[in-house]
């Protein structure tokens, strides 16, 4: 049997701090962009930039606290609307706390920021006035930032650094690089993603059942045909990953396994999604509130929950 969830939010109820969004932070933060790229090394001006640039940096994680509360609040499952008890202030506190040990750590603090910041937005999210628990560890996160991009990066800029003096001006090395930089993502997509979906809920445990080899090769596909579409593809591949991540994602207990699903309707969604967003591109923005909404809600609302 499929229970489907659903997504309520209008984009009448995102639009003002969609405008605050817009306002607040991308104005400002491309003229002090701007700014910064025409000040002199010896100018005073950059000192009061750098402020500024915080404080805008501040307003984000502000618009993001609401945004993400508005859609929490606004989905569904089996007709049973899903709570988001968070407090402003306990989020900003954990904001401001993860920053400050992760500048003064030189960010290796990073992943057990990232963690907090998950965990507050997942924890504080009930169903039926029970809440939903984040179980994944910083430590982890950090293994596999270290393992999955820090080092093969690090040890692929040295290589190609080495490569460069030793043969200058080698055609196409930087297109070689972005390859390679796009090959090593995949492995890292499949385990964050996979460290993400660790939640328990009641004594149900939500985890995601699949295979490296092929989920890296799913991945890696629908990115490449992203690629040599020119983006065009870029909506189906989204769907398609969509689908592949939901139908691998189990929730079980001792008793009973259940699983995700996506009745997908690959022209009808690829289309309606780019008409959506064109939508957007032609109003300069201020449609994107009702595009994304909508097709939260096509895609929701064909997402269900099936018990085997």
């Amino acid at each position: 049997m499929k229970n489907y969830f659903d997504f309520k939010l209008t984009g009448k109820k995102l639009f003002p701090i969609w405008i605050a969004f817009l306002v607040l932070f991308i104005i400002p933060y491309s003229i002090i962009i701007l700014k910064m790229q025409n000040i002199q090394a010896d100018d005073a001006s950059s000192l009061i930039l750098l402020p500024l640039l915080f404080l805008v940096m501040i307003i984000t994680f502000f618009i993001t606290f609401y945004i993400t509360k508005l859609s929490i609040e606004n989905i569904s499952y089996n007709n049973e609307s899903v709570e988001f008890n968070g407090k402003f202030g306990k989020y900003m506190g954990t904001v401001l706390l993860g920053l400050f040990l992760t500048i003064i750590t030189l960010g290796i603090y990073g992943a057990w920021y990232v963690r907090n910041i998950y965990k507050f937005f997942v924890d504080n999210t009930s169903y039926k006035s029970n809440n939903l628990q984040f179980q994944g560890k910083g430590g982890k996160l950090f293994l596999i930032m270290l393992l999955a991009i820090i080092i093969p990066i690090v040890v692929l800029t040295i290589v190609m650094s080495q490569f460069l003096i030793n043969n200058s001006g080698s055609v196409g090395l930087n297109f070689i690089f972005q390859i390679i930089i796009f090959i090593i993502a995949i492995p890292y997509a499949y385990f964050a993603y996979k460290w993400m979906v660790d939640i328990k809920y009641k004594e149900y445990q939500i985890s995601w059942d699949t295979k490296f080899w092929e989920s890296c090769g799913k991945i890696a596909i629908e990115l490449l045909l992203t690629v040599i579409t020119l983006g065009i593809y870029y909506p189906l591949a989204i769907l398609r990953l969509y689908k592949y991540f939901t139908q691998k994602t189990c929730v079980e207990n001792n008793e009973a396994k259940m699983r995700l699903g996506y009745d997908i309707e690959q022209s009808k969604d690829f289309l309606f999604i780019w008409g959506q967003s064109l939508l957007s591109i032609i109003t300069l923005g201020i449609y994107y509130p009702w595009a994304a909404c909508k097709i939260g809600k096509r895609i929701l609302s064909k997402t269900y929950l099936e018990s085997k």
